[in-house]
């Protein structure tokens, strides 16, 4: 074989090579934005903040609130950040179409009166949304979530609901942050790009004031914060998801998602997660846990017909033997609509009942991708 075609042999082979290496694990989508890669060294409070190079973020805290006179709150606050597209060089740019997309949610269930008052933003990047690279600080309008203590780990949250409803908590952790997934990544489906970097203060003890109306009411109780990093959620075949996170009563937490293909059927991707009282985790496969529907509600707003009375088994770990529990939902009209142009879901806080009918815990459940267009958004 003479030199040229050695060369040309050489650099065949590379060409395949890298081909072949981009194929099994790629780190860019096709639009440019990074993939979530194992091994990623996390710093904090570094990576509590923004991550540009990918499309999607958010932050979402969820949690049961209680008075000393025994009136019940569930609340949520999720910031989320969408990359606007990636600048092209040779094309001119609009700084402000290319600024990224801060939407957000604030939810608060009132259990009392069973009202459940919702409310979105959406904004453009800059003045009225941001969120800080260096540490946890996103806002929506006078919305906002931010690290105020990062030795302890101590954060602030407000949100308030039109003149509706509002609250202001500090939230501390009681257990150790958790990475969930494989070796820091938190696959979704088949496609590598359907994963996140999916981090979770699983208890945060929860400490402010709610306002309903005018009247004031100091509360305290358990939130649970998830901050996920990526540039896909849904597989070709997904339709949405059903999540739930499950606080026990007991110091134990389970974190468990259940990825919906079109046909209704459960993905391979699904996941169980298991969380000891001192943070360490277990995940287990759809073959190994069970989510089953035990009973739904109709939205009258938009039709959708969402299972929020849910069964989960869940495998035995630590010689604890496999545990059932039940889901129970505190009202049944927790759908969040959005006329912004969002997509309508279900995310609602719920009791949790042992096996033979026991309050064991507290719950939120997330049902999504029952009505609108979640695949769109989340491909």
């Amino acid at each position: 074989m003479n030199t040229m075609n050695r060369l040309r042999h050489i650099a065949a082979a590379a060409w395949l090579a890298t081909g072949m290496a981009c194929a099994a694990d790629p780190t860019r989508t096709a639009d440019g934005f990074a993939i979530p890669q194992p091994g990623r060294a996390f710093e904090f409070p570094r990576d509590h903040g923004s991550h540009p190079d990918f499309k999607i973020e958010w932050w979402y805290v969820t949690g049961h609130l209680e008075s000393e006179g025994g009136r019940r709150f569930g609340f949520q606050a999720t910031f989320f950040r969408n990359a606007g597209p990636v600048p092209n060089p040779a094309a001119p740019t609009n700084a402000f179409g290319h600024a990224p997309i801060h939407l957000a949610h604030v939810a608060l269930l009132d259990t009392k009166t069973g009202r459940f008052f919702h409310q979105s933003r959406i904004n453009r990047a800059g003045w009225d949304a941001d969120a800080a690279r260096d540490t946890l600080a996103v806002r929506n309008g006078n919305w906002s979530l931010r690290l105020a203590d990062a030795r302890s780990g101590r954060m602030e949250l407000s949100g308030n609901i039109a003149g509706d409803a509002s609250f202001r908590l500090a939230l501390a952790p009681t257990k150790p942050l958790v990475v969930f997934g494989t070796n820091g990544v938190s696959r979704k489906g088949a496609d590598p790009a359907a994963a996140s970097h999916y981090l979770t203060f699983p208890r945060l003890e929860a400490r402010g004031t709610v306002v309903v109306g005018t009247e004031p009411t100091a509360v305290t109780g358990l939130a649970w914060m998830d901050h996920e990093i990526g540039s896909s959620q849904l597989d070709a075949g997904q339709a949405g998801w059903d999540w739930a996170c499950i606080q026990l009563d007991d110091g134990r937490d389970l974190m468990a998602y259940r990825m919906r293909r079109s046909d209704g059927t459960t993905d391979a991707h699904s996941t169980l997660a298991w969380i000891a009282r001192d943070g360490g985790v277990r995940h287990f496969g759809p073959s190994e846990f069970g989510w089953e529907a035990r009973g739904h509600w109709t939205s009258p707003a938009t039709g959708a017909r969402y299972p929020n009375h849910v069964r989960v088994r869940a495998p035995g770990v630590d010689g604890a033997p496999a545990a059932e529990f039940f889901l129970s939902p505190l009202a049944e009209a927790q759908e969040l609509t959005d006329p912004l142009g969002g997509v309508a879901y279900w995310e609602g806080a719920c009791r949790v009942l042992d096996a033979s009918g026991k309050p064991v815990g507290r719950a939120y459940l997330e049902l999504a991708g029952y009505v609108g267009g979640l695949a769109e958004r989340f491909k």
